[in-house]
């Protein structure tokens, strides 16, 4: 296999040993938050709130690492149901004057 990709045994044998980096440590503690968040609001929260959170409960995380994260797991925050008027307030018969 390291044929085919041009690699070298050892090149390919120091990578399967490295260790995760501390990076890839943190984004994992972080996705685990956001999902936990993300659940806990009945999923509606999204990019804006969730890193607000994040932040107050020490955390110190951007946004957009907050939105790449998300799109990784696939959250995305419920839409806000739009206002539906129903009672006309023109209506003649209630005017009493």
């Amino acid at each position: 296999m390291c044929k085919v990709l041009k690699l070298s045994r050892s090149g390919d044998s120091a990578w399967l040993k490295r260790k995760i980096s501390p990076r890839t440590q943190e984004n994992e503690i972080l996705s685990q938050q956001i999902q936990q968040i993300h659940q806990g609001s009945r999923q509606t929260y999204g990019s804006p709130r969730i890193p607000a959170s994040l932040v107050a409960n020490g955390f110190q995380v951007g946004r957009q690492r907050v939105v790449r994260l998300m799109a990784t797991l696939g959250i995305n925050a419920r839409p806000q149901r739009q206002f539906k008027v129903t009672t006309d307030s023109k209506d003649h018969r209630l005017n009493k004057v």
